[in-house]
């Protein structure tokens, strides 16, 4: 579980709350017109910008990893690979068999070597694999950035729309204050679901993409280098090639100057 994302949202929510409630009540925020042309017209345009497809993979995608971790971080990787480089080198590819690791790419590179797949054929199936679940996911951050980009805008026609009301009706006060919350409520909400929710998880998406690129790859360069019959110091020494500098080293190990 990434806890940042759920404690930055939850934060932000208790920020509002305490606002809205110092000053007054919760009905006084609650606007049905406000909420129908906000969601009702982000979620039409984001329908018109991105096909069928696209919302059905990307929504549930971003919305899973942006509440989620990799079960293994790059250097927790690093080392994994080098084991089984190891135990290839002892037992053979039979003896990946009975390998278990908790990061379901990585199983399935392991269990290619381990039923004897040539090189090309693991090569070309894992980036394919890979090369797939990031386009997904970088849908999914371009569908939640789209939704942050329209939000406010959709935020500034309601309060266009509340004002032209609120001006048609100039000689009945009754409803001058109605058509005047419904407009400043509109631009209230627009702003907050842009850059409470959406624009915060579409970067969040950004890095994780990045970080999967750089695990994936990594992971198939490492079991490529066992499926080759690489010595699992040399295994290590390349995949460390992905890490920055300052990560390289076991902990105390000292870092070159």
């Amino acid at each position: 579980m990434d806890i940042m994302t759920g404690a930055g949202l939850t934060f932000g929510m208790i920020v509002i709350a305490m606002m809205v409630f110092m000053g007054g009540d919760l009905h006084m925020f609650v606007s049905e017109h406000a909420m129908i042309i906000i969601f009702g017209g982000s979620i039409a345009a984001t329908m018109i910008r991105f096909p069928l497809g696209a919302i059905l993979h990307g929504l549930p995608l971003g919305a899973k990893y942006a509440f989620t971790m990799s079960r293994l971080s790059a250097r927790d990787l690093v080392d994994e690979l080098a084991r089984i480089a190891e135990i290839s080198r002892k037992q053979g590819p039979v003896g990946l068999e009975k390998v278990e690791t908790s990061e379901p790419f990585l199983a399935k590179g392991i269990r290619f070597v381990a039923d004897g797949y040539d090189l090309e054929f693991i090569r070309d199936n894992l980036e394919r694999d890979r090369d797939n679940f990031l386009m997904h996911l970088d849908e999914g951050s371009k569908i939640y950035r789209a939704i942050g980009d329209c939000a406010p805008a959709f935020g500034m026609i309601g309060t266009l729309i509340g004002m032209v009301q609120m001006f048609a009706n100039m000689t009945d006060p009754s409803k001058l204050g109605p058509f005047m919350a419904t407009a400043l409520l509109a631009t209230l909400y627009g702003a907050l679901v842009a850059n409470l929710f959406c624009l915060p998880i579409a970067d969040k998406l950004h890095g994780k993409l990045l970080d999967e690129e750089t695990n994936r790859t990594l992971i198939i360069d490492g079991i490529l280098m066992i499926r080759d019959s690489k010595s699992p110091a040399l295994v290590r020494e390349m995949l460390l090639a992905y890490l920055p500098e300052k990560h390289r080293h076991e902990e105390g190990e000292p870092v070159p100057a």
